[in-house]
C-alpha cells in the first residue's frame, strides 16, 4: 500500500495535471481540434487575403502601379490617412484620460458611463452616419447653429471626423483600463508620499507603464479609422476629391468595373492595416519577454 501512494505522487510529481499521458482518443480529438481551429481561421483571413493578392496581380504587377498612382487614388488615400491621425491625437488625450477616470475614480453613473462606451461595438457604422445627419446635416438640430458660423459638417471633413471618433472610441479605453487595474496604486502612493504632484506621479510613473498599451490602442484605432466605411459615407457622401476615403473609392471602383484599381487599393489598405497590427503585436510580446 505504501509503495502504491509512493508510486502515485511520483506520478504527480513527474506528469503535471496538462502533462499526464494521454488516451489515443483524447489525442486525436485534440488534433481534430487544432485542424478546425487552424482551417476557420485560415478559411476567414487567409482565404480572402491570397484571393485579394490574386485577383490584384492578375494583369501583372504595372497595372497595379498604374492602378496605385491615379490622382483619385492618392487623393483619397491622403485623406483616409489624415482623417486617421486626427482620430489616434484625440483619443490618444482623452482615451487616457477616460480610462483614468473610469478605473481611479468612484461616481454616480460611473457603470452606466462605462457601458456606453461599448455602444459603436454594438451600433451599425451607417446608423451612426444617419444620426450625424440628423444632427447636422442641412435640416438637423445643428443646423442654425452651424449655418450663422458657416461651418459645414455634413457632407465634409468634420463629419467624417467625428463619425471615426465614434466608430473608434472603445478601442483605446479598452486596451488601457486592465493595464490600469493591474498597475494598482502602490507607486503612485510613494510617489505622493515622496512629494511627487499629480501631475508629476501620472507623468513619471503612471505614463511609463501605460506606454505599451498606449501603443497597442492607439494601433488598432488606427487601423480600424483607415477600415471606416459605412458612417463616412453616409455623413460625407463620397464626394471624389473632396470626401472619398479609400474605402469609398474601392466601393465605387468596384461599382464602375475598374476591377484592378479596387483590389490594388484593397491590397494595399488591407495589408498596411495587418503589419501595422501584427509588427505592434510582436512589439509587445517582445517587450513582455
Amino acid at each position: 500500500m505504501i509503495e502504491k501512494l509512493f508510486f502515485l505522487n511520483k506520478r504527480e510529481k513527474f506528469y503535471p495535471e496538462a502533462e499526464k499521458p494521454q488516451g489515443r482518443g483524447t489525442i486525436w480529438a485534440r488534433r481534430i481540434l487544432i485542424f478546425v481551429v487552424i482551417a476557420y481561421i485560415a478559411g476567414l483571413i487567409l482565404g480572402p487575403i491570397i484571393t485579394l493578392v490574386i485577383s490584384a496581380f492578375e494583369e501583372g504587377y504595372q497595372a497595379v502601379l498604374v492602378a496605385l498612382s491615379q490622382p483619385q487614388v492618392l487623393s483619397s488615400m491622403w485623406m483616409t490617412f489624415w482623417i486617421a491621425i486626427v482620430v489616434i491625437i484625440v483619443h490618444g488625450f482623452f482615451g487616457t484620460v477616460v480610462s483614468w477616470v473610469l478605473v481611479r475614480d468612484r461616481f454616480i453613473g460611473r457603470g452606466f458611463l462605462n457601458g456606453l462606451i461599448d455602444i459603436p461595438f454594438a451600433v451599425s457604422p451607417v446608423v451612426v452616419g444617419y444620426m450625424l445627419l440628423l444632427l447636422f446635416g442641412r435640416n438637423g438640430i445643428f443646423a442654425p447653429v452651424l449655418n450663422s458660423l458657416d461651418i459645414r459638417v455634413a457632407f465634409a471633413v468634420p463629419g467624417m471626423v467625428l463619425a471615426t471618433l465614434f466608430v473608434t472610441l472603445p478601442f483605446m479605453v479598452r486596451e488601457l483600463v486592465p493595464v490600469l487595474e493591474g498597475l494598482g496604486i502602490n507607486q503612485e502612493q510613494a510617489a505622493a508620499t515622496l512629494g511627487a504632484s499629480g501631475f508629476q506621479t501620472f507623468w513619471r510613473v503612471t505614463l511609463p507603464s501605460l506606454r505599451p498599451g498606449i501603443i497597442y490602442g492607439l494601433t488598432l484605432t488606427f487601423a480600424r479609422a483607415l477600415g471606416e466605411f459605412g458612417a463616412v459615407l453616409v455623413i460625407g457622401g463620397g464626394i471624389i476629391g473632396r470626401t472619398e476615403t479609400l474605402t469609398i473609392f474601392i466601393f465605387r471602383a468596384l461599382d464602375d468595373r475598374q476591377y484592378i484599381s479596387a483590389y490594388s487599393a484593397g491590397l494595399l489598405l488591407g495589408l498596411f492595416s495587418i503589419v501595422l497590427v501584427l509588427g505592434i503585436d510582436w512589439l509587445r510580446r517582445r517587450a513582455e519577454n
